[in-house]
């Protein structure tokens, strides 16, 4: 009886253990495109002002857009990580 419940334990803490990763990996997803979506409309706001600096904010974007999708990169990978080890 003993094995019995150890064992249902272990499929319940798997199955929670799954629904967890897939939370965690919405969520980092939800703030990476929300803080992409923020960049792009300061971005675009900051050329309207000043036109002759759109060079140098476009190049600003890219960088800051690169790094927060790495970021989220890396938080799907843990996610999976967590989902398949």
């Amino acid at each position: 009886m003993l094995v019995l419940t150890v064992i249902l334990q272990a499929a319940y803490a798997a199955a929670i253990s799954k629904v967890g990763a897939a939370l965690a990996a919405s969520i980092s997803l939800l703030g990476a495109s929300y803080g992409i979506s923020k960049i792009g409309v300061t971005a675009l706001e900051a050329i309207a002002r000043q036109p002759e600096a759109a060079g140098d904010v476009r190049s600003n974007l890219i960088v800051a857009a690169a790094l927060i999708e790495g970021v989220a990169f890396f938080a799907i990978v843990v996610c999976l990580l967590v989902l398949f080890l």
